[in-house]
């Protein structure tokens, strides 16, 4: 049984962590712990070092080393972290993994053993977190995400360039693909070479992805995004309320009790700001990289065919600047947070135009062709009409007062484009190769009206495919249209096999 991840991991044998696991999972907890007593013990060792008062006869600290039980207390604090020490080092060796052609295994547990599997023809995505305190060490959390409920397998830790290493020949696997022979062609270098490299290289390598298809966030787009986000609108209310308050009860006290506040708002603008440096987002052999992150980094990969709808949205306050967000639903859902400290479905937090083009191209490929750009486009930025979209008619004005011009729908192969609102505007496309199954509604209102709703069904997430107040006799119509668009594509889909189709 290997111990060391220096070659190939994807051999079929189990394999451990990296040594430093222990001390990243609970080791440093201990020290924080054994930091807070030497701190209570400050005062006390002051005052034997110098010869002074023993202090406040109540301290229970005093109170030990009166009556002599200091060395029976450091003998137990001694024995405590041997006994700490020795768990983690026994679950560390009982901590294993083995990567099959078909599975990802992980045994676990000393006195209850755990044993979760995850089939490769199943994961969705691949995620690798370097915290911090990891990247000081050269370690890297690896998350395999497998479709399902709670069904994510986790290895923590790697060594960095044996996860990025693992990651890839997993995604060669899956893919359909046997995996190649030998070790790791990663340069074995010293360690400290090593370290520095990974802690200064930019997140996306240069020869990870073609230049062309990579996306990255503009620093500046990235402040306006936060200033004239939802939540800053309610900072701003609520500021002025306590000035409001403030100055009409003449009681500034209030001021003083909005500190914390603030502080742990300013922290947040900190946090999500330093979470979205170094975004990219870019095309690889195996699917789309995701990545992000300043002093925690983190880089995921989507194989083709795991997303199975994607929504562009542009809240109010970003229509006189163009910008907009795009999310995916997923069969999964990864432990991690996206960029921003939003969730992983986020996919791009903020861009323009150019950017929602660029990653369509790349969270759609095959799907979305010039003509399709063209459409989407117009889907996004016009303000209905005649834009060949089919919209809602003039008498779903009633419950549909601002938006009954942009309220539509649209086919195009391989994928179906629904789009609705004129205020808070949102573009959904979902392939028709992922759909699950599609549905009309038709309540009182809408009867009367000769109105109808339709609804795609696909996995759960953050966006739904959905359309309301459409001609009813134009639903039906379109329900016998997507059917058999879905089909067609799922017959003919082989992205679940991306490298041998």
């Amino acid at each position: 049984m290997s111990e060391s991840p220096a070659g190939r991991l994807a051999d079929g044998e189990w394999h451990r962590l990296h040594p430093a696991t222990p001390l990243l999972k609970g080791g440093i907890a201990l020290i924080a712990i054994l930091g807070v007593i030497v701190v209570n013990l400050r005062d006390v060792l002051i005052n034997i070092v110098i010869g002074g008062s023993p202090g406040d006869e109540y301290d229970p600290f005093v109170w030990i080393i009166e009556h002599d039980y200091a060395g029976l207390i450091i003998l137990a604090i001694v024995g405590g972290l041997l006994l700490f020490i020795a768990g983690f080092y026994v679950s560390w060796r009982m901590h294993t993994f083995r990567i099959t052609n078909e599975q990802v295994e992980v045994r676990s547990g000393i006195l209850f053993r755990t044993n979760r599997r995850g089939r490769l023809d199943r994961i969705q995505g691949i995620n690798i977190v370097r915290p911090f305190l990891a990247r000081l060490v050269g370690a890297a959390r690896l998350e395999i995400s497998v479709a399902g409920q709670d069904a994510n397998v986790q290895l923590a830790y790697l060594g960095s360039a044996a996860a990025d290493e693992l990651r890839r020949e997993i995604l060669l696997l899956a893919s359909g693909t046997k995996a190649e022979e030998g070790v790791s062609t990663r340069p074995q270098g010293a360690y400290s070479t090593r370290l520095v490299g990974e802690l200064l290289a930019p997140e996306l390598p240069a020869d990870a992805a073609p230049p062309e298809s990579v996306v990255q966030m503009h620093l500046g787009r990235l402040i306006g995004s936060l200033v004239l986000s939802g939540f800053t609108i309610f900072l701003l209310a609520v500021i002025a309320a306590f000035i409001w308050v403030t100055v009409t009860t003449r009681e500034y006290f209030f001021l003083f009790g909005f500190v914390p506040a603030i502080i742990g708002m300013g922290s947040y603008y900190v946090s999500k700001f330093t979470k979205s440096l170094r975004y990219s987002i870019a095309s690889t052999p195996d699917g789309i990289r995701v990545g992000f992150g300043l002093l925690s980094t983190s880089n995921e990969t989507l194989p083709p065919g795991r997303i199975h709808a994607v929504e562009v949205t542009q809240p109010l306050f970003w229509r006189p600047t163009g910008w907009w967000e795009i999310k995916i639903n997923r069969a999964s859902h990864s432990s991690a947070k996206g960029a921003a400290g939003q969730a992983n479905t986020t996919i791009l937090p903020v861009g323009n135009l150019a950017d929602v083009r660029k990653v369509l191209e790349l969270v759609l490929p095959g799907l979305i062709d010039p003509e399709s750009i063209a459409l989407l486009e117009r889907g996004l930025t016009s303000k209905g009409g005649d834009d060949g979209f089919v919209n809602s008619p003039s008498r779903a004005r009633v419950i549909r007062w601002f938006s009954v011009r942009r309220n539509g729908f649209a086919i195009v192969p391989g994928a179906v484009l629904l789009r609705r609102g004129a205020i808070w505007r949102t573009l959904v496309v979902v392939p028709a190769a992922r759909m699950q199954s599609v549905a009309l509604h038709q309540g009182p209102i809408l009867r009367r009206l000769r109105l109808a709703g339709l609804r795609l069904h696909t996995v759960a997430g953050p966006v739904m495919p959905y359309l309301g107040a459409i001609d009813a006799d134009t639903a039906v119509k379109a329900f016998g249209d997507i059917s058999a668009t879905a089909v067609e594509s799922a017959s003919s889909d082989t992205s679940h096999r991306w490298r041998t189709a």
